[in-house]
């Protein structure tokens, strides 16, 4: 395993197991670096997992003491279908910061983010992106 796979394994370790989980948002958004990205647009897929400690919202079945998934989802959807970037990188590390931003019980999140239809001669799934990032101490 790389240094950096197994610097990440260790930290998820310390945090413990329990995340919110978004997979497969799909918006329509401007991003690229080619002027037909920027003007027509394409289909974005993007994944979220937010670690938190979920036990308090486990025992008592309040969403009060959880983070609501239509939260993190809002931030995505602002993100991917808001003003344009031009490399997905920073699509994604929006998404991050906005996310350990506004939740404080977020201890870390990994985003991804996928193009499924790319310029691309070759037969592929997608091309994409994908950004672990944790609260600062």
């Amino acid at each position: 395993m790389a240094a950096a796979g197994k610097k990440e394994e260790e930290t998820l370790v310390r945090m413990g197991g329990d995340k919110l989980i978004l997979r497969g948002l799909r918006f329509h958004g401007k991003h690229g670096v080619k002027p037909e990205e920027k003007t027509l647009g394409q289909k974005f897929v993007v994944d979220v997992d937010a670690w938190m400690d979920l036990a308090a919202a486990g025992d008592s079945d309040d969403i009060a003491d959880t983070v609501s998934y239509t939260s993190i989802y809002r931030i995505v959807q602002d993100v991917v279908e808001g003003p344009s970037h031009n490399l997905l990188e920073s699509v994604a590390q929006s998404i991050a910061n906005s996310t350990l931003l506004k939740f404080h019980q977020i201890s870390a999140v990994r985003v991804k983010v996928e193009k499924p239809h790319v310029a691309v001669k070759g037969v592929l799934d997608c091309l994409g992106v994908e950004i672990f990032r944790q609260r600062k101490p």
